[in-house]
Parts: structure tokens; sequence; C-alpha cells
């Protein structure tokens, strides 16, 4: 049990992350504090607190998947009642973030999603936002309060080392956005890079250009941030096993899955899937290729951190 430093702990929530919360608090050694969220019959979202928060740090886990606009609503109102019940400081656990990738204008008269969102949850009542492995580190500007951007590959990097590492391995990243992320796993592996070369002619699409680097009878494990239709990461395999790559390994943080992505996967040319649990994948999408991984210990620890006022820059190390 942490020892108390400000009021009391407490950690809800959300419809979209019960099972993650669940596992955190068992990391904690705390109960889940109780709330109910659902909806009334008109459609509009119902959230009532079933205990006390005055002077209480609370933690609100959501992550704000699909349906989005839905987790984003029920986030705002658990906000909003901590607050109006005096809550001490309201710290939002998103694990997921949606919206990130609405970080710019990509068209004239466009929004910027991503700052709206930031704005709303501030005017809800957080403190302060922990998340995971942001598509667009610059949303962090967007607040006005701490934003703990955590990284889900040293978690992957952990969770592969203890499967066994292939003497063949090369770590691939699957298009020039995700070079940084790409090369700080091959240097934590010691392994050779390549980078697939892309043009996403409109959203969604991916059309492979060229593979930069030799991927020839490696094994290759490619990382990105998040797997949305599968597009991407499954055009890129296929490309990866056309240059002569032996296997191909796919990893993210994020396994967003929308559209046709689970026929996809299941379709490619891809032998293995790693996501971590940002996001709840129903039954029918746990097909054999996917494997999970937890990332609860990494958020138990930074909420323990963030409760007792130590520096959060040992979990970025």
């Amino acid at each position: 049990m942490l020892n108390q430093v400000h009021g009391a702990i407490k950690i809800f929530a959300g419809n979209s992350s019960r099972a993650l919360a669940l596992k955190i608090c068992s990391q904690l050694d705390l109960e889940l504090s109780e709330l109910e969220a659902g909806k009334f019959s008109d459609g509009e979202t119902s959230v009532n607190l079933k205990e006390s928060v005055r002077g209480c740090d609370v933690f609100i886990v959501q992550s704000t998947n699909t349906p989005v606009n839905d987790n984003l609503m029920e986030l705002l109102l658990i906000c909003d009642a901590c607050r109006r019940a005096s809550a001490g400081r309201i710290t939002a656990v998103m694990p997921y973030f949606g919206y990130a990738r609405q970080d710019r204008q990509a068209h004239p008269r466009d929004p910027i999603s991503a700052k709206v969102v930031a704005d709303i949850i501030q005017a809800a009542g957080a403190n302060r936002v922990l998340t995971m492995d942001l598509h667009s580190s610059q949303v962090q500007g967007f607040f006005n309060i701490p934003v703990d951007n955590l990284l889900g590959m040293p978690v992957l990097t952990k969770y592969i080392k203890k499967q066994g590492v292939p003497e063949d391995l090369t770590i691939v990243s699957p298009d020039t956005g995700s070079v940084v992320r790409s090369r700080a796993m091959a240097s934590r592996f010691e392994a050779p890079l390549a980078i697939i070369d892309k043009r996403r002619p409109r959203a969604n699409v991916m059309e492979v250009m060229n593979v930069i680097g030799d991927v020839k009878g490696r094994t290759c494990l490619m990382l990105d941030d998040m797997i949305d239709t599968g597009g991407t990461i499954c055009q890129g395999a296929q490309a990866l096993v056309d240059h002569g790559a032996k296997e191909v390994i796919a990893c993210c943080t994020h396994a967003v899955l929308s559209g046709p992505a689970i026929e996809r996967l299941q379709a490619s040319a891809l032998s293995k899937i790693i996501v971590l649990d940002t996001i709840h994948l129903p039954p029918e999408k746990h097909i054999d290729k996917i494997e999970v991984v937890t990332i609860a210990d990494l958020f138990a620890e930074a909420i323990e951190r963030v409760y007792t006022d130590l520096p959060m820059s040992k979990l970025f190390e």
C-alpha cells in the first residue's frame, strides 16, 4: 500500500480501460474505486461516483479509442464529477490518446483536433495527463498542464529479449517517421536498421517505394507506434518478404485495429504481432498471431511517482 503523501489515492476506470485499471491497482495493492458510467435512454453519457473523493489524489484510467467520442466524453464527465466533488488533484491516465494524429492543418480550413481535445480535458478539471507514445510528441505542447508521455518501446524490448532474440535480427522502420524510435530499439539489440520508403497518396493508403538496408535472409522486426487499418504494416511485411526476408514480426504500442485490420493481419506475411494493452482487445480481435503485453507495471510506477512527487525521469531512462 502506498504511504499517504497527499489526500488518499483513488483510481477510477472508464469503460474502455477497466481491465488495465484492475491490473494497475493490483500492482499498487489498491482497490479500484467505484463509479457508474453508462448512458441515458437518449444516448447521453451518464457518470456517478460511488464514493467520496474530497481532498483525494484521483487518477482516471481511460483510453480514448473506439468509440472515441463516447470514451472521451466519459473521461471528461468523470474529471468534472471529481472536480465538483472537491478532489485534491486529478490526473487523466490515457494510455491511448485519441485524436493525437490530427495535430496540424493538413489542408486549408482543417481543425487542429488534438488541440481542441487538450483544451477540453483541461477545462473538465484535469491537473495532469499520463499517456503513452503520442503519435505526435508536439501534442504535449497543446496542454498548459504537465503531460508525461511514457515510452512503450522499452516494454516491448524487454518482452522480446525474454522470448529470445534471433541472431539474424534486423530492426525495420515502417516509414521515415518511425526512424528515431526504430534506431533506439536497434541500439538496444545491437542490430542493424532498415527503413521502408513509402508514400501515402491518401489517408490509410500506403505504397511501398523501396527498402533501404539489407534484409535478405534476416528476421525482420517492424516497430511502429500503432496499427490502425493494418495497411502500412502488412504492405511493409510483404515488401520485406519480396526483398528476401526470412521472417517478419511486427510490434506496436497501440493496437487500434480498425476496419479490415484483423483480416489483413491474418492474411499477411507477418508471423507474429506483439502489441501492448493500451487498448483493450475484444475477443473477436484475439487472433493467434497477436501477442498482448501489459503496460500495467509501467503505469503503476508512474502513478506512484506522481502521487509521491518523485521525479518521472527514471521512467524514460
